[in-house]
């Protein structure tokens, strides 16, 4: 592929978070409201779009748990469609419920929706109780160990290697993850030296999340690359990738996709194709021949 610089998410690609994120999406919902989604269905709400802040997704996953308590039949496959038919996101969600459930219905839901409590569960399950005084700056309700600590590495050793040991390749993170919870993760796969501040994009560093491009793009300004690969576990990875191509056209970007998070499989390799992925590959561990072929 002949590039000169690569953006690696790290959700599902550095590290494995099928016990820890998405394990809090759906304890937490379940925790606030004793009713929740299973984790199967996390995955439709990622392909739908717009959910790379989880927090946002969880959110989502909530209001729908509580429009079904208020009549709305619309199964989570239809709902998660109707998200997607609407460009994707929580906007998208709440306007679906709304236009079903009629506004009274809506306004019991409304009143029900309690986001505050909803993310600070899910701080509380995902960091456990010593992360989360010290991150959030709270006492918790509960003493857990945290779901942080259940997130196998992916990244091989060798593979680190192949891509921070040679300086004609630029590296860098875009990832949807708070700052502190992203430097976590960069030091447990061996990444926090090799890849400065100024070459990593979280939550804490725009607005707009993925697909939206400005972020890729600004780190391709950064590298002064001429050829990006950005490497993501999600449709929405793709689709950032190919929305820098059509904003910044000088550059040539090429969106992979891993089978290491929520997609997998052939079923996976088919949604990321549809989505004009440039390649698809088994784990982050197969980048570097793809880099050298």
């Amino acid at each position: 592929m002949n590039a000169d610089a690569v953006v690696l998410d790290v959700d599902g690609v550095l590290v494995d978070v099928a016990d820890s994120y998405r394990r809090a999406i759906v304890d937490s919902v379940e925790r606030v409201y004793d009713r929740t989604i299973r984790k199967a269905d996390i995955q439709q709400f990622k392909d739908a779009g717009g959910f790379n802040n989880d927090w946002e997704l969880t959110y989502a996953a909530a209001l729908y748990v509580l429009a079904t308590g208020e009549g709305y039949g619309t199964s989570i496959d239809d709902f998660t469609d109707e998200i997607a038919a609407r460009g994707g996101g929580l906007e998208a969600a709440e306007d679906a419920i709304r236009d079903d459930l009629g506004a009274r219905a809506t306004q019991r839901v409304l009143e029900r929706w309690d986001r505050e409590r909803l993310r600070d569960g899910f701080q509380q399950l995902y960091l456990g109780a010593d992360l989360y005084r010290g991150l959030e700056g709270g006492e918790p309700d509960i003493e857990t160990r945290g779901f942080i600590h259940d997130e196998p590495i992916l990244l091989e050793e060798s593979t680190r290697d192949a891509l921070v040991g040679d300086d004609a390749l630029s590296v860098g993170v875009l990832t949807g993850r708070p700052e502190a919870e992203a430097e976590i993760a960069l030091e447990r796969v061996g990444l926090e030296d090799a890849i400065p501040p100024e070459h990593r994009f979280t939550m804490d560093d725009w607005e707009e999340g993925k697909p939206h491009p400005r972020a890729l793009t600004t780190l391709a300004e950064r590298f002064d690359a001429d050829r990006v690969v950005f490497v993501g576990d999600t449709l929405d990875d793709v689709r950032t990738a190919n929305n820098a191509r059509e904003a910044d056209p000088e550059r040539e970007y090429h969106g992979v996709g891993v089978l290491t998070g929520g997609l997998t499989g052939e079923e996976g390799r088919r949604k990321y194709e549809a989505e004009d992925a440039s390649a698809v590959l088994e784990s982050i561990n197969a980048l570097p021949d793809l880099l050298e072929s």
